[in-house]
C-alpha cells in the first residue's frame, strides 16, 4: 500500500546468507516468502538488492527463518528507532494478492483480474510491481479511445506509433510480444473502458492477449467484473487469476502506522478511517496521516492525537 515517506535500505549480509540457504538447501524464493508471509515479488526484490521499502519487518522474519531452518542461532537486525515517517510502500494482505496476480500472470502468460473499490490502494500496488522488468502499465481514463489504448501500449513497450489502421497497430503489438517474451501488460482502470455501449476496447485488449505471448492483469472498482461477466463473456472465460481487494485490517493500520508516535485514542480514530466499511479506506488513512505530519512539523511536536487528526481532516475539507 501507498506511503510516501520512508525508504528501505537491505540489510547485505543476511540477504547473502538467505541467497546462500536457497543454493544449498536446493529451496525457492516462492517457498521462504510462503513461510514468511510476503509475496514472492517483494522477497526477491530484497534479496537482489532492490527493495525500496522499509525492511525491517521482512528482515526479522528472514532471521526467524534462517534460525528455525539452520539450527544456528541468527540475530535479527537491531531494530531501528521510529523515524516518524510512513513506509514509502506497505505490504499489507491486498498488497501482497495485487503482486501475486501480477507475478503469476507475467510468469505464466495469464490473464488476471484486480478489483478494488476506490481509495483501497490498488493504483499504488499495480505501479510498484510495475517497478520490475519487461512491464507496461497503462492508466486510462474515460476519455480514451482504440486508438488512444493502442498509441498508449506502443508508447509503454518503445514501439513507434504507427500510422495504419487499428488492426495493423494492433498485430505490430503482438508481434513485438512475441518477439520479447516474458511481458506484463497491465491494464489499470479497465472499467473505464467498456459499457453496455461499446466493448471495441476491451476487445483490443482481448485479441492482443489471444494472440500474444503476454501476460495480462485488468484493474479496475467492482462494476468491472460485472461488465466483464455481462459483457465480455469470451474475455470472461480466460481469466487464470483473480483477486478482490478486502481494505486495511485494523492490525495492518497498526502496522502502517508503526514508525509513529500514536496515542491509543488517535489509533482508534485512525483505524475507523481505514476500516469503517462504508466511508474507511487506505487513501483516508493516508491522507490524515500526511496532514497530521504536516501539522506536527509546524508546531513542532511528535505525537499524533485524536486534537491532531481533527486539524488534519480539517485540512482535507478546505
Amino acid at each position: 500500500m501507498e506511503g510516501r515517506e520512508q525508504t528501505g535500505r537491505v540489510n547485505h549480509a543476511l540477504a547473502e546468507r538467505i541467497n546462500q540457504y536457497i543454493l544449498e538447501q536446493k529451496s525457492s524464493i516462492a517457498a521462504i516468502s510462503k513461510e514468511i508471509g510476503y509475496s514472492r515479488t517483494s522477497v526477491s526484490r530484497y534479496l537482489s538488492g532492490k527493495y525500496d521499502s522499509c525492511a525491517s519487518t521482512m528482515e526479522e522474519k528472514l532471521a526467524e527463518f534462517l534460525a528455525a531452518h539452520t539450527g544456528e542461532t541468527v540475530e535479527a537486525p537491531a531494530a531501528a528507532a521510529r523515524s516518524g515517517k510512513r513506509p514509502s510502500f506497505y505490504e499489507s494482505k491486498d498488497a501482497r494478492s495485487i503482486l501475486g496476480v501480477c507475478q503469476s500472470c507475467q510468469e505464466y502468460t495469464g490473464l488476471g483480474i484486480v478489483v478494488a473499490k476506490s481509495g483501497f490502494g490498488k493504483t499504488y500496488a499495480l505501479r510498484q510491481y510495475a517497478k520490475l522488468g519487461r512491464v507496461a502499465y497503462i492508466e486510462c481514463d474515460d476519455t480514451m479511445s482504440s486508438r488512444d489504448l493502442v498509441e498508449a501500449i506502443e508508447r509503454r513497450v518503445g514501439i513507434p506509433s504507427g500510422y495504419g489502421t487499428i488492426w495493423k497497430r494492433v498485430n505490430g503489438i503482438r508481434e513485438f510480444f512475441n518477439a520479447n517474451r516474458g511481458y506484463l501488460l497491465i491494464i489499470d482502470e479497465a472499467d473505464k473502458l467498456v459499457s453496455k455501449y461499446t466493448q471495441k476496447k476491451m476487445e483490443v485488449l482481448r485479441g492482443i492477449y489471444d494472440q500474444s505471448d503476454v501476460g495480462l492483469v485488468i484493474a479496475g472498482e467492482p462494476k468491472l467484473e460485472a461488465a466483464i461477466k455481462t459483457y465480455l463473456t469470451r474475455m470472461a472465460n480466460r481469466v487464470d487469476f483473480y483477486t478482490q481487494l478486502g481494505g486495511l485490517s485494523p492490525s495492518e493500520v497498526e502496522g502502517y502506522v508503526s514508525d509513529l508516535d500514536v496515542t491509543p485514542e488517535a489509533m482508534v480514530e485512525l483505524k475507523s478511517r481505514a476500516c469503517n466499511p462504508q466511508t474507511g479506506c487506505f487513501r483516508l488513512l493516508d491522507r490524515t496521516l500526511s496532514n497530521a505530519q504536516r501539522i506536527l512539523a509546524e508546531t513542532q511536536t511528535a505525537t499524533i492525537t485524536p486534537k491532531i487528526i481533527q486539524q488534519a481532516s480539517a485540512m482535507m475539507m478546505l
